[in-house]
């Protein structure tokens, strides 16, 4: 496509603007505004710049009702309830931004989880530095907005951290899901969505993670070292590659004459499953955090035992 786009598709919700993209580029920024869902498109040609009336700043949470993180376990039960089916009777339903380089296999499996109604939450925009890769062409063909970011590095226009920032908080966005994002996360985001923003990495952290380990290369790692398991983890996000706590892992077993290929099919199969038990746990409030700073995941049969 010869546009450079930095937003484009259509949205469900009536409140927010369709966008057809032309030969042009469109560009935006979300600056001060008391109305929460204004939204004003204006043609940015010769402008840099097309104005977006932002929506009010919201507060974000991870697992209780405040901003700051639980302190205990007793106090996180105490707001999703006794029982597993009352808490979605005490959470609202979540807003999510999914960040995606490629095909976007586990955005599709949270998506589906999401119109299925296990996942208590929402896709209200994904971000992807590919704007033509198969997550992309997804989210287009179901109603989803698409951010580019970064863009290309011919492109000066291109949006700012903080122009990423203020955009989720337009979408009111609660937590930021990697799904094969290979790109590193600014700093600025770290900040505005702390302990709101996980990834999921086809290795078992902190084995075989870090800047260079994606995809077939991880696979292939894998089997030359000789380790006897693998599997996903999912992880809080933090200004490095594949170094925030860990949240979520699963055991895959490597076979004796595995391949690359076969290892990376057997992982991936587990990824999806897990991811969307992770998000359902975020959506419902069931991550708590012990004192020391690791991230734990309440049950959702008994939301008084650690599942």
């Amino acid at each position: 496509m010869e546009a450079q786009n930095i937003i484009y598709g259509s949205c469900q919700k009536p409140t927010m603007p369709s966008i057809r993209i032309g030969k042009s580029s469109l560009l935006f920024k979300l600056p001060p505004s008391t109305s929460s869902s204004s939204y004003r498109f204006v043609q940015s040609q010769p402008q840099k710049w097309v104005s977006l009336g932002a929506c009010n700043s919201i507060s974000y949470k991870v697992c209780s009702r405040k901003r700051t993180a639980c302190r205990s376990n007793t106090e996180q039960v105490g707001l999703v309830g006794s029982e597993g089916s009352e808490i979605r009777d005490q959470v609202k339903r979540k807003k999510l931004a999914i960040f995606v380089s490629g095909g976007g296999s586990n955005f599709r499996s949270i998506h589906e989880a999401s119109l299925r109604g296990s996942v208590h939450g929402d896709i209200a925009v994904l971000v992807t530095n590919k704007s033509e890769c198969g997550g992309a062409e997804y989210a287009r063909n179901n109603g989803i907005p698409v951010v580019l970011f970064p863009a290309p590095k011919d492109d000066s226009n291109g949006l700012s951290p903080s122009d990423l920032v203020n955009i989720l908080r337009g979408f009111e966005v609660d937590f930021v899901l990697l799904a094969g994002y290979l790109k590193l996360i600014p700093v600025e985001m770290i900040r505005a969505y702390e302990r709101s923003i996980i990834n999921i990495h086809p290795s078992l952290l902190p084995a075989f993670g870090g800047k260079g380990y994606y995809g077939r290369k991880v696979h292939k790692a894998v089997i030359a070292s000789g380790a006897r398991y693998s599997g996903p983890t999912i992880h809080i996000v933090d200004e490095h590659y594949d170094t925030g706590r860990i949240l979520a892992q699963r055991v895959v077993p490597v076979l004796a004459n595995d391949t690359a290929e076969e290892l990376a099919a057997r992982v991936l199969k587990e990824e999806h499953q897990l991811y969307v038990e992770v998000v359902e746990a975020l959506c419902e409030e069931r991550i708590i955090w012990r004192e020391d700073g690791v991230p734990l995941i309440l049950s959702k049969e008994n939301p008084n035992e650690l599942s």
